[in-house]
């Protein structure tokens, strides 16, 4: 295992297993492309902000998802501002911390943000 792979078990010590991180603009594009194949959902994540724990940690405890119906990013947006800027130029939303984006066919079709992230809004716009 090579120091990456330990930064990365790391950066996502926690999350779901399916869950994916976002760390570049090549991984965002993959992701944007996928969208074409399955709904991807994209969640940005503020480590900081209380309100950004608690969406994180409702829909860690509601997960019930499979890898079949959908795809899903996370992205540390504080240490990776950028991509969260890219976001919301390429999809045309406007930046908000925590937000979920779900995008279908290369484009966002629904996002939310702080309290209103849940699955059961998140599973209703699926």
């Amino acid at each position: 295992m090579g120091f990456l792979d330990q930064f990365k078990r790391t950066v996502g010590a926690g999350l779901p297993d399916d869950w994916k991180i976002i760390e570049s603009e090549l991984q965002l594009q993959a992701a944007i492309d996928e969208s074409f194949e399955k709904p991807v959902v994209l969640f940005k994540h503020s480590v900081t902000c209380g309100i950004s724990a608690s969406a994180k940690y409702r829909l860690e405890q509601g997960w019930d998802f499979t890898t079949e119906e959908l795809s899903f990013y996370y992205l540390d947006l504080l240490s990776f501002r950028s991509i969260s800027n890219k976001i919301a130029e390429d999809l045309g939303v406007t930046h908000q911390s925590p937000q979920i984006i779900l995008v279908k066919n290369g484009q966002a079709v629904y996002d939310t943000s702080h309290h209103m992230i849940s699955i059961g809004t998140l599973r209703g716009q699926l």
